[in-house]
């Protein structure tokens, strides 16, 4: 029997059935989750690991004998020392293209509440409001039609198109942002400059590395409408959180919504939460996590093992 470990089964969310995992030849050990200095004696007899977030560097694959696979739960591989593990034979398998249909819908969500303020308005209601209305309406927060509104989209893969299939369907222009300082236009594409500058909403999709970190700070959000709105469920690092918490203080741009951050999860003081204006929305990095989204990414899981020619 093959042995197996899942070190953070619990990032999968206690909803998920795991049903299609225990179907496979594998004697699983699964743990909510694995702190660094028990990484190494809970993979020890492991032939294939699981593995979302916790990292498994050299030193740690350097002394697992045993190991011929390591399923990653996530499209991120940055925490899986790829080099030693191609060195030592270990096949390393990540999940891709899960999550579009999860992530665009949240991307439309946080845009609808910064464009027509439906919680806020629900709580005048709440707080009476309406009641001592005159007219039967309230206009507290101005409310913008999406249609006609130019969308541009940094990074194309499958999660931007996810986005760009519903900013169409809502009547939406859609622009696509080369590289920052590519030296040649890819068809389709627009200068990433020209889309800072003609983007109403931006929405980040592209991953992050040396090239894109701090992509969005103070020069861009200089360069954006006021009237712009900048969505990011890429990574935290792609957006200089200082500039943002300035650039919409200061209304250089209209709103902003991130579901990912710099430090995951924060300490309580985290200054970009403590210092949070009205006009930015931050969710707990949930926008893959939709039910059927993690069903997906399970069910490239459990294919990813059964076509290892491990059995």
């Amino acid at each position: 029997m093959i042995n197996g470990v899942f070190l953070d089964a619990a990032t999968l969310g206690p909803d998920l059935d795991l049903t299609p995992l225990h179907e496979l030849p594998v004697q699983w050990q699964l743990h909510d989750f694995t702190q660094p200095d028990r990484v190494l004696e809970r993979c020890q007899n492991a032939q294939i690991i699981i593995t979302n977030k916790v990292v498994l560097d050299g030193s740690v694959l350097s002394q697992l004998g045993h190991l011929k696979l390591i399923c990653i739960a996530a499209t991120g591989m940055n925490n899986v020392d790829l080099v030693t593990a191609e060195q030592r034979g270990i096949a390393v398998k990540n999940v891709t293209n899960y999550g579009g249909s999860s992530i665009a819908q949240l991307v439309f969500n946080v845009i609808l509440e910064l464009t027509t303020h439906a919680a806020g308005y629900n709580q005048l209601v709440r707080s009476g409001q309406w009641s001592k209305s005159q007219s039967f309406w309230l206009f507290d927060y101005p409310m913008i039609e999406l249609a006609g509104k130019t969308m541009g989209l940094v990074g194309y893969g499958h999660l931007a198109r996810s986005v760009e299939h519903l900013a169409k369907a809502f009547g939406m222009n859609v622009l696509i942002a080369e590289q920052k300082k590519a030296d040649n236009l890819r068809p389709g594409r627009t200068p990433f400059q020209q889309v800072v500058s003609d983007a109403d909403i931006i929405s980040i999709h592209c991953p992050l590395t040396e090239s894109t970190r701090n992509l969005f700070s103070e020069p861009e959000f200089q360069a954006m409408k006021s009237s712009a709105i900048l969505v990011n469920t890429a990574r935290g690092g792609i957006v200089n959180e200082a500039a943002l918490v300035t650039a919409l203080n200061n209304g250089d741009i209209a709103g902003a919504a991130v579901d990912v951050i710099t430090t995951e999860p924060p300490p309580e003081d985290y200054p970009l939460i403590r210092h949070q204006p009205d006009n930015l929305i931050i969710t707990p990095h949930i926008a893959w996590a939709t039910l059927e989204s993690r069903a997906r990414l399970l069910q490239q899981l459990v294919n990813n093992i059964r076509n290892s020619g491990l059995f």
